[in-house]
């Protein structure tokens, strides 16, 4: 399974220049926890999340702010997304497999993750994305292998699919090595399912 097949498409994004307040609305707006930040041209130059506003937003009434801090001066308070911004954010490609990209999340400690072509932001993982693609129930996945096969075959049912434990078992005769491995690719693609077996049935 890769990141595109799990990945959410189209993006929120948030411009470099944007006011801090408007990052608050989007992830507020949209119930996420981070957003990418892009340039003029479009390309991703960072991540802004909850954390980053809140280290520099809270308290938000100044008073209690310089009570606490009497040496600050309340006109540093950043007002635009690139001051709180984290920059070189953590990234993975479309064909990244999805196990990494969980991998990479749980080492940096980081909930979401762009997926990047040419720079361009064309979608975002986030570990819920990740669970909910791998927790699924085997009623579930059986159905949505059986489908693809069958449309594979124009309609007709060629191979019978059964999942168990989250592993298929696609069974069916094959017309020769290439079909074996379309077959294969097909039901692996599905989210959820971790590993392929082919069985050949025998003629009468």
């Amino acid at each position: 399974m890769r990141a595109k097949d799990i990945m959410s498409s189209p993006v929120h994004v948030i411009w470099q220049d944007a006011p801090v307040e408007s990052a608050a609305e989007l992830l507020t707006a949209h119930r996420v926890t981070a957003l990418p930040v892009v340039d003029a041209d479009g390309l991703l130059v960072g991540m802004v999340g909850e954390s980053d506003l809140l280290w520099h937003r809270v308290p938000a009434d100044p008073t209690i702010h310089m009570r606490r801090h009497p040496d600050a001066d309340g006109g540093d308070r950043p007002g635009m997304v690139s001051d709180v911004m984290s920059p070189y954010p953590l990234t993975t490609t479309p064909e990244a497999d999805v196990a990494e990209v969980a991998e990479i999340m749980l080492e940096n400690d980081v909930r979401s993750v762009p997926v990047i072509q040419d720079r361009n932001v064309i979608g975002i993982v986030s570990r819920r994305d990740i669970l909910r693609a791998m927790v699924r129930d085997d009623e579930t996945l059986t159905h949505e292998v059986q489908h693809r096969l069958d449309a594979y075959a124009d309609g007709a049912r060629r191979w019978a699919a059964a999942v168990d434990a989250g592993v298929v078992t696609v069974s069916g005769r094959y017309l020769d090595e290439t079909e074996r491995g379309v077959i294969a690719v097909l039901a692996r693609t599905v989210p959820g399912v971790c590993a392929v077996h082919l069985e050949t049935v025998a003629t009468t």
